[in-house]
């Protein structure tokens, strides 16, 4: 069974339910979200969920027509076949043995992260990025030890045509 990666942009009302509703459509037909994102948009009755979920392609098809069903869902985008420009932030702690820090530093300077929190034996570390750069510091700071990840999950906006 092949699944695919799917990106989607939901415009909803900002309104009690909404996400919940949402959600409750993927979990009822035992469908999986792999990353999700809310916030405000420059509308303040107006929401953005970013929503990555993997599934046959088939299947998309049924969740954006179960999507756009729901009375709050203003539109659903579909960006995974669209150029886009795609985000994903996380805070890494990982340990910093005094033998340790220069490398980490090293790999923190290559991938134009910050520091944003310096313990005895921590580093935290802010990595604003796409998946595939999350992936890849995590992998190289994965040695040294990493003690706990928090993410975002992946945020995106659809680029104007031709570009």
């Amino acid at each position: 069974m092949k699944t695919d990666r799917y990106l989607l942009s939901i415009l909803v009302d900002d309104e009690p339910g909404v996400l919940s509703r949402i959600a409750g459509l993927f979990s009822s037909r035992a469908f999986n979200i792999d990353s999700l994102s809310v916030a405000n948009t420059t509308e303040p009755e107006i929401s953005r969920i970013t929503m990555v979920t993997r599934c046959e392609p088939h299947i998309i098809e049924q969740i954006k027509k179960q999507l756009n069903k729901l009375i709050n869902v203003i539109t659903v985008n579909d960006l995974t076949d669209k150029k886009y420009v795609q985000r994903q932030l996380a805070l890494i702690k990982v340990n910093a043995q005094p033998e340790k820090r220069a490398e980490i530093l090293r790999i923190v300077d290559i991938f134009r992260c910050k520091i944003v929190d310096v313990g005895l034996s921590h580093y935290t570390i802010e990595m604003s990025g796409n998946s595939d750069k999350h992936d890849a510091i995590i992998s190289l700071l994965t040695p040294m030890g990493i003690i706990e990840i928090a993410s975002t999950g992946t945020i995106a906006l659809a680029r104007e045509n031709g570009r």
